[in-house]
């Protein structure tokens, strides 16, 4: 069937107005982000460029495409019509098994610069399967998450700089912090769903950023807590020398020469670990009774209530498990940089997580992990294009809502089929 054929195509020269004036749309919306860029000129002064080639660039894939669409096939038409790549579950926890394994082999295999890499894609994974909770199993659309995100490496940095406390007492600490401050925002949003919701949780998300900026004398205003240190190793420190006089480094202990990738896996491996935990938690909450009732707030409300089920305590219970993960990675990423200031907390960290639980396909744990990893490693390999990540960023999500809106791997569910009387 020829489905350029289903709808008459308007006349061309109402193409060509239409083309033009997303053209021009197109050339005023980017030329502030993509056209203007701040370049350091003698060590001091910063002078405002133009930077026209993306712009350009831009214009023309945007009139291109809208002077083709009269002729391009239907995208609803195509999307009825594909396959959809929906594993079952059996083959979903294969390829977890695989990509278990294959996290295990990579640091002793991968650079330097590929494991340390794979450390943030698997800090994102942490933050992805949280928000998963809240949008994806609960269907609540929270776009202040990175809110959460920054409590948890507040509270480690805070914790270590005025009490001392190291990593592993401040971890569990972060996560409850996270999650009382997301029990508190569930209080205000119980009645508020959709837009709504959103907006709240937005301005959640900027006033914990806003906060972390001018609170100076706690946290340390736009320069933030610098100094934080690593994870140990049972109380051992993985440094070339002992921060306390008279004590042994690991290597020292084990013997070892000195090395700086040794550090680097061992990140790894704790943000692994932590990935897992995470994986294994999420899993389980969706087969308990928890897991239902956020399913049955998604889908419907007011059906949910005429089950007996109380959505106050629902979307409570969904805003204070999926900000506790939130604050884990929030605590891992603070001693992985050894700093935090409020620009590590802004709103697209918001949107690139909320971005990786929509294109991976809300609910589903195997889309989360891969949209993640793919979100997080293809701008580190394709740093040629490093100007244009966000205009490819942009089109390719656009494009999954046109053809594959429900995400690269939409959620499985368990099926029971009852044989014929």
């Amino acid at each position: 069937m020829n489905y350029a054929l289903a709808t008459p195509r308007p006349p061309l020269v109402q193409v060509l107005k239409t083309a033009t004036l997303a053209a021009l749309l197109t050339a005023i919306l980017t030329v502030p982000v993509l056209g203007l860029r701040l370049v350091m000129e003698g060590g001091y002064k910063v002078v405002l460029q133009p930077h026209w080639r993306p712009v350009w660039i831009a214009v023309v894939v945007v009139f291109g495409f809208q002077l083709l669409k009269p002729w391009l096939p239907d995208a609803r038409a195509l999307t009825r019509r594909l396959p959809a790549p929906a594993l079952g579950i059996g083959w979903q926890r294969a390829i977890i098994w695989f990509l278990l394994a294959a996290g295990l082999a990579w640091p002793f295999i991968g650079s330097r610069g590929a494991v340390d890499v794979t450390t943030l894609a698997l800090i994102y994974v942490i933050l992805g399967l949280g928000l998963n909770v809240v949008v994806g199993f609960a269907g609540l659309l929270d776009l202040g998450y990175v809110g959460f995100y920054a409590i948890g490496g507040y509270t480690y940095a805070m914790l270590y700089q005025y009490f001392g406390l190291s990593f592993w007492v401040c971890l569990p600490l972060a996560m409850l912090a996270a999650a009382a401050m997301g029990f508190i925002l569930g209080f205000p949003v119980l009645r508020l769903r959709g837009d709504y919701l959103a907006i709240v949780t937005l301005g959640f998300g900027e006033i914990i950023r806003l906060l972390a900026n001018n609170l100076t004398s706690l946290t340390g205003g736009p320069d933030g807590i610098s100094g934080i240190p690593k994870p140990t190793v049972f109380g051992i420190e993985m440094a070339r020398s002992a921060s306390v006089e008279g004590a042994q480094t690991l290597h020292e202990l084990l013997g070892w020469e000195y090395s700086g990738m040794h550090m680097v896996m061992y990140l790894y491996l704790v943000a692994l670990a932590l990935a897992v935990f995470t994986l294994v938690v999420t899993g389980r909450l969706i087969r308990m009774p928890i897991g239902r009732a956020w399913e049955a707030l998604r889908e419907d409300e007011i059906a949910c209530r005429s089950l007996g089920l109380n959505p106050t305590r629902i979307k409570l219970s969904a805003f204070t498990l999926g900000a506790s993960f939130a604050g884990l990675a929030g605590a891992f990423f603070a001693a992985r940089q050894g700093l935090v200031n409020p620009e590590s907390f802004t709103f697209i960290e918001s949107a690139l997580i909320l971005a990786i639980v929509v294109l991976g396909g809300m609910g589903s744990l195997l889309g989360v992990i891969l949209a993640a990893i793919l979100l997080t490693v293809l701008p580190e390999v394709a740093r040629g294009f490093a100007e244009y990540r966000m205009l490819i960023f942009g089109l390719v999500m656009v494009l999954m809502m046109l053809w594959r809106p429900q995400g690269l791997l939409p959620a499985s569910r368990a099926q029971v089929e009852l044989p014929p009387s």
